[in-house]
């Protein structure tokens, strides 16, 4: 208790005695969650312009500290990186204040749009919207996947170790699993000098069968309401496990809601990336809307606290930890068998969603048009939605 009464004092005399820099805080980052379209990249670029340019908060070198940093733990990077750069500009206050200031706006039009969805969204009008934006999505995601793969893929073991996440998941294998696996087989490689073909194989050979028992129980039972409690629970672990871009939360979203509990379709898992792609701020809002389509205001609210908080849980410890994850050479090998196989499983529902995104010639040519305009021209991706978007309205009024 004297401890709990000591925090709590701390933290009062730092909101009295940094009213200035938190109030600063919490406009600023009000502004960023607003204006904040295009993505981590482009959170980060103007973060950087924000407070490194224009209010000096901290130099460039500690800035790609704390970027990298933000990369070293679970959840939206960009988010992160608003909650610790808080931290250091006015301590836990600051850290409250700048995640959430920064996560608000996009959930508060997310909500909005998931009501207007919910209620006109059978409409032909809006769903052609829909269907000619779900082939820009995949293309995003293609862009996403091959740029974090480049990055993350950087040897023969995690080539390997993609392939063998790759080959799990499409074996429906749980994806936590999956990425344990990922972690321990990149250790395991990495410390053996010869790498004998039984020794893949066998494990594989379990695995598959532990994971087609799964699948029979799985389509055995009955499906499950779900509860509010489950749902917490299941937007907390995936907010305690992702690693790398908001599109990494796709397996798990598929897994636990499509193919477990069946409380959505494919079709409306593409339509929550879609909002949380075209609004400003994290794309771990698409919880938000997944909440809302499930529970209403509640189920928002409760999925995208739940979501967000091991990001104010994980930042605070970074610093303490850092210099020993960075020296750790086994911490360092598990972590990159997680990002690689993260990856692999991306690639996965990727392929699933494509069927069902890319029904005929035109939205074929969509996501053609897309993958090119991005690759090539690096075209700003909410633009190509708007105009996919459009699209969709224009086949509506010419029948």
């Amino acid at each position: 208790m004297p401890n709990f009464f000591g925090l709590t004092k701390k933290w009062i005399a730092g909101i009295q005695q940094q009213k200035r820099p938190i109030w600063e805080v919490s406009l600023i980052f009000l502004k960023l969650g607003i204006l904040a379209f295009g993505g981590p990249a482009a959170h980060i670029a103007m973060m950087e312009n924000e407070f490194v340019q224009k209010r000096q908060w901290l130099d460039r070198t500690r800035f790609l500290e704390l970027v990298g940093a933000s990369n070293l733990i679970p959840g939206p990077t960009s988010t992160e990186l608003a909650i610790y750069l808080g931290y250091l500009r006015a301590g836990w206050p600051g850290l409250i204040l700048a995640g959430t200031f920064f996560i608000l706006p996009a959930m508060v039009i997310v909500l909005l749009l998931a009501r207007v969805y919910v209620y006109y969204g059978t409409l032909p009008q809006v769903a052609l919207v829909l269907y000619g934006i779900k082939p820009v999505i995949i293309a995003i995601i293609i862009q996403a996947v091959w740029k974090l793969g480049k990055a993350a893929v950087k040897d023969a073991p995690g080539a390997l170790t993609s392939g063998l996440a790759l080959v799990l998941s499409f074996l429906a294998l749980n994806p936590l699993l999956v990425l344990i696996i990922s972690g321990m087989f990149v250790i395991a490689i990495k410390r053996l000098e010869k790498l004998k073909a039984n020794m893949i194989i066998i494990p594989i050979s379990l695995l598959a069968t532990i994971s087609m028992t799964t699948n029979q129980v799985a389509q055995s039972s009955t499906v499950v309401k779900l509860s509010m409690t489950a749902m917490f629970l299941i937007f907390l672990k995936i907010g305690a496990i992702v690693y790398g871009s908001g599109y990494v939360l796709l397996p798990f979203l598929w897994t636990d809601f499509v193919q477990n509990y069946q409380v959505l379709t494919s079709q409306q898992l593409l339509d929550a990336v879609a909002i949380g792609q075209f609004t400003p701020g994290p794309v771990f809002t698409t919880a938000t809307f997944i909440g809302y389509i499930i529970a209403g205001i509640p189920g928002a609210i409760i999925s995208t606290i739940a979501i967000f908080l091991p990001s104010f849980i994980f930042v605070p410890f970074i610093n303490a930890f850092l210099g020993k994850i960075k020296t750790s050479v086994v911490a360092s090998d598990f972590l990159g068998g997680v990002i690689v196989a993260s990856l692999a499983l991306m690639v996965s529902v990727t392929w699933t969603l494509t069927f069902s995104s890319i029904v005929d010639w035109m939205t074929g040519v969509i996501a053609v048009v897309s993958v090119i305009a991005i690759f090539k021209y690096n075209l700003n991706t909410s633009w190509l939605i708007v105009v996919g978007g459009l699209i969709g309205l224009f086949k509506f009024f010419t029948g």
